[in-house]
């Protein structure tokens, strides 16, 4: 395993030392410190060696109930091994940025690739009119749209080396594939398909030397998510939906709620009196539940105003509560459900989904994103964030695997 050590690593453990307050977790820290630094070479030293010690900072904080350590340290190996990107993860903890530089490199590289493509487009558009003089504005737009897709599929002119050209109808042959695979191939169980297939030592062989093969696959797996995320939208926007309904559409769908968690447990009644609406398990085998409230349906509303900012109301903080009343009856049950499920709850923590901004139309998305925000960061083991801001972060992470 390829393990990360690098400056933004050490910059972040730093910002964790300053937040770590039992002497077990800053020992722990300074071995860690010790091991990145404490080599000959310039460069700071990883292996499998580092992602085991920050284990034991993980697990000292976690034994003296330093839950904001252990959401950091797990950030930390998250980025050691690769689950996070490092311009997600220097963005995250703005690890460079400084009041005399407005803009990191990332978001400086990234507002010169927007400029760069708006550019390429209206040229586009110039060139299509200049063509076509008669054309009405949704003739241009319809153009560019297509060309776009097609420019998913650019090639490198075999004639003129650094080169690249957008074959036009690339997107219908594409398209047209996709249909074919799944809408013309009779496979019961396309997931479950692939995994045996895969498993075939002869044919792993093949896909392995086959890069449009595995693209193949993985378009399936995407175009499976994109249906499950197009239901749950359709749920949280219907102002009937109830909680079963939300729940139905969100059950067996783990991924929408980030790439950490490993699978979905069956169990859902973990402590006597108390039920789960979703429980997830994460990567290293711990507890987080997910409590679904209302969304489009909501009685009351998010976000109220106090002394010129917005907050949440009583609505957020009660369903904030009975979240943290199931994580104390975790917490107490942690060594039955363990020894009888299998499941670690010492470090659980909770997801509450509530609400949706259409029902407060007169306040901006933003200022009630930014108030739930606000709260987060007072809390150690809940979240809470709403529906659309759920399904708009899986959005783009599946954008981000096309």
């Amino acid at each position: 395993m390829d393990v990360r050590s690098d400056f933004a690593l050490q910059l972040q453990l730093q910002h964790v030392a300053e937040l770590a307050l039992d002497p077990l977790v800053k020992d722990a820290l300074e071995a860690v410190f010790t091991h990145m630094t404490g080599g000959r070479s310039r460069s700071r030293r990883g292996g499998r060696a580092l992602i085991t010690l920050l284990e034991e900072v993980r697990r000292a904080a976690a034994t003296t109930d330093e839950w904001q350590v252990v959401r950091l340290i797990q950030d930390s190996l998250d980025y050691a091994e690769g689950r996070i990107l490092r311009p997600d993860f220097e963005e995250r903890y703005r690890l460079f940025q400084r009041s005399t530089q407005p803009l990191s490199s990332h978001q400086d590289y990234l507002a010169r690739t927007l400029s760069a493509t708006l550019e390429f487009f209206a040229q586009l558009a110039d060139d299509y009119l200049g063509q076509h003089p008669e054309a009405n504005p949704s003739e241009v737009l319809a153009h560019v749209k297509a060309v776009g897709r097609d420019a998913r599929y650019m090639q490198q002119s075999q004639e003129r080396p650094g080169r690249y050209r957008i074959l036009r109808g690339s997107s219908e042959v594409a398209a047209w594939l996709e249909q074919v695979f799944h809408g013309r191939v009779d496979v019961e169980d396309p997931e479950q398909a692939a995994r045996r297939i895969v498993m075939s030592p002869d044919a792993l062989a093949i896909l392995a030397a086959d890069k449009e093969g595995q693209l193949l696959l993985q378009a399936a797996e995407v175009q499976r998510h994109r249906q499950g995320l197009k239901k749950l939208r359709k749920t949280v926007e219907d102002p009937g939906a109830s909680e079963g309904d939300l729940q139905r559409a969100l059950d067996g769908q783990y991924w929408i709620f980030g790439g950490q968690f490993a699978s979905q447990a069956v169990q859902r009644r973990l402590v006597p009196g108390d039920e789960v609406d979703i429980p997830l398990i994460r990567g290293d085998g711990s507890l987080h539940i997910v409590e679904l409230k209302r969304s489009m349906s909501l009685r009351g509303s998010l976000v109220k105003r106090h002394r010129g900012c917005w907050v949440p109301t009583a609505e957020v903080h009660d369903a904030v509560s009975q979240a943290v009343n199931y994580l104390v009856g975790l917490d107490e049950h942690r060594l039955r459900i363990r020894d009888e499920l299998g499941i670690e709850t010492r470090r659980a923590s909770a997801l509450v989904l509530i609400g949706h901004p259409s029902v407060q139309p007169d306040v901006a998305e933003e200022d009630i994103n930014e108030a739930l925000r606000t709260l987060n960061t007072h809390m150690s083991r809940v979240d809470v964030v709403t529906y659309k801001e759920l399904a708009d972060n899986a959005e783009r992470a599946l954008s981000g695997w096309e």
